[in-house]
């Protein structure tokens, strides 16, 4: 099968891409290296992909470039492309509606004018507002321009659906972590400052919480959807356990064997309170199970940092 990723070389989409070539699939890999955070570390997301002779890299922005070639003869698009990061949205709203909106409204087009028979939309937990508790009948009401984005492209896939019977699920991420994690990320910003011996912040009073969900599971999650009949609406894809932003600090500190230093800020406009994912519809229409927990998957990611800071140390690419 023939694959085109959107956003390839970021966090979660450089981990699909990797999967998917794992398990003998062709990829199709598109990203616009847009300066959210250096290009250099999404290149080296990218680089073992980039090996693999069944990986094809298109450098392309979905608001602006043709998109004709990079959906040709593809089989199903997974969107995983999106300027993500809620604190930015207030103040670029410009940025976050181009790219969550004007690109994918480009990209359904392209889509549908190559009748590309299946398209995977990633969404988020954001969608739902201050607090992401329970399935996906609960009410969408986000509480920043990044969630009021996210929701609208997902009413332009609906539209899509609506309008030109495109074959369309809608997957909605909840709190994704993990090696590759992007740096303006919680556990990335503390991992790396308690390495270096550097203060945290924590904002609010740190027991918001969060049922994160490790890269691992929620790329299973994502494979899973794309050969399941899982068309119409949308599908939560979080974590197993709920954990406190505290708990998670503890666990990340643990496992580097230091005594965090941490200040206190108060609560930033537009912050989740509460995330639980009800997953069980996912479960059953394509058997999505996250099985890593947060102890084990937190361990993971430190355990990448390190090496990355090794690597770092002896100027390794």
């Amino acid at each position: 099968m023939k694959v085109l990723v959107t956003g390839a070389a970021g966090f979660v989409g450089s981990h699909l891409v990797d999967h998917l070539l794992a398990v003998g699939h062709n990829v199709v890999g598109l990203d616009a290296f847009i300066p959210y955070y250096p290009r250099a570390a999404k290149e080296r997301n990218l680089a073992v992909a980039r090996t693999h002779p069944r990986f094809e890299f298109i450098e392309s922005d979905l608001r602006i470039d043709a998109l004709e070639s990079a959906v040709a003869g593809v089989e199903v698009i997974v969107h995983e492309a999106a300027m993500a990061g809620l604190m930015l949205s207030w103040h670029e709203l410009g940025l976050y509606a181009g790219c969550n909106l004007v690109g994918t409204q480009r990209l359904l087009d392209a889509a549908v004018a190559a009748e590309v028979p299946r398209f995977i939309h990633i969404s988020t937990s954001s969608v739902y507002g201050a607090n992401a508790v329970g399935d996906e009948s609960q009410p969408t009401v986000p509480t920043s321009p990044y969630g009021i984005t996210k929701l609208a492209a997902e009413h332009l896939v609906s539209a899509a659906e609506a309008r030109h019977g495109l074959d369309a699920t809608i997957l909605r991420y909840f709190s994704i972590y993990g090696p590759r994690q992007r740096p303006d990320m919680a556990f990335h910003i503390f991992a790396r400052a308690m390495m270096d011996g550097r203060p945290i912040t924590v904002y609010g009073d740190g027991l918001q919480s969060r049922s994160n969900t490790f890269v691992d599971d929620c790329v299973s999650g994502t494979v899973a959807a794309i050969g399941a009949d899982a068309s119409g609406g949308a599908f939560n894809i979080g974590g197993g356990k709920e954990l406190t932003l505290m708990d998670a600090i503890a666990i990340i500190a643990d496992e580097l064997g230091v005594r965090p230093t941490i200040r206190r800020e108060a609560a930033r406009p537009g912050d989740q309170r509460r995330t639980v994912a009800d997953t069980r519809r996912a479960a059953e229409a394509f058997g999505y199970a996250p099985s890593v927990s947060p102890a084990d998957g937190l361990r993971r990611q430190v355990a990448w940092h390190l090496e990355e800071s090794r690597r770092e140390a002896l100027g390794e690419s």
